[in-house]
């Protein structure tokens, strides 16, 4: 297994970092579940892509695969992990403690992949000043301060559509660098910064679409 020492992140497809993440959670359960080693198309197969797919998205990063054997179930994991930064903990800020923001601060998956949500910050006076599950929910205008102090370098903004841009412009001020928007608005950031965008009513709104072909 031979992974490269360095790449150009330029040249590579998000598709592709966005199936290097689902390769990684099945090796994980393969590796659970005992299994050693596995092929290209074994992989593929779970995905629903041909072998060759997966080669392509592994040869931007390097030679991982074995003759004859295919790819060590535990090598690659780890191998992938790496590229993805998932072999370290990333500190994490939630902006917005409503109904949304509760639910992704209860969702376990994030803790499993290395993402810890270890600040909360909400406007609302009765949160404000008060734990969840250990973690504090602090007034928004501690925002600049604390993300520095805790060095909170990803935050997850699940704040009124109306309040988003605002919110975004505070943390990217006191440093954060990547951001994910689950607020129903499109937000600007600058060229250092990376933001997703995750809007549930257009995620069901495509569903919908489809659906109604379907019923056609």
């Amino acid at each position: 297994m031979a992974p490269r020492s360095s790449y150009r992140i330029q040249k590579i497809p998000e598709m592709t970092i966005r199936r290097l993440s689902l390769y990684t959670r099945c090796l994980v359960q393969l590796e659970e579940d005992g299994i050693k080693t596995i092929s290209s198309q074994a992989l593929a197969e779970r995905f629903n892509l041909n072998s060759a797919q997966v080669r392509k998205d592994l040869a931007y990063f390097g030679e991982f695969g074995v003759r004859g054997i295919g790819y060590y179930v535990s090598g690659l994991k780890a191998e992938l992990q790496k590229i993805l930064n998932l072999d370290r903990e990333w500190q994490v800020a939630l902006v917005g403690y409503g109904n949304l923001g509760s639910a992704l601060f209860r969702y376990k998956g994030f803790a499993r992949q290395g993402f810890r949500i270890s600040a909360i910050f909400d406007d609302d006076p009765a949160k404000a000043g008060r734990a969840a599950d250990g973690v504090p929910i602090l007034p928004t205008s501690d925002l600049p301060r604390e993300v520095k102090a805790r060095n909170l370098q990803i935050a997850i903004v699940a704040v009124p559509a109306e309040s988003a841009q605002a919110v975004t412009d505070k943390l990217v001020a006191a440093g954060v660098k990547g951001v994910l928007n689950f607020a129903p608005s499109r937000i600007r950031v600058g060229r250092e910064v990376r933001l997703k965008n995750v809007d549930l009513s257009i995620e069901l709104e495509t569903l919908s679409f489809y659906l109604a072909q379907g019923a056609r």
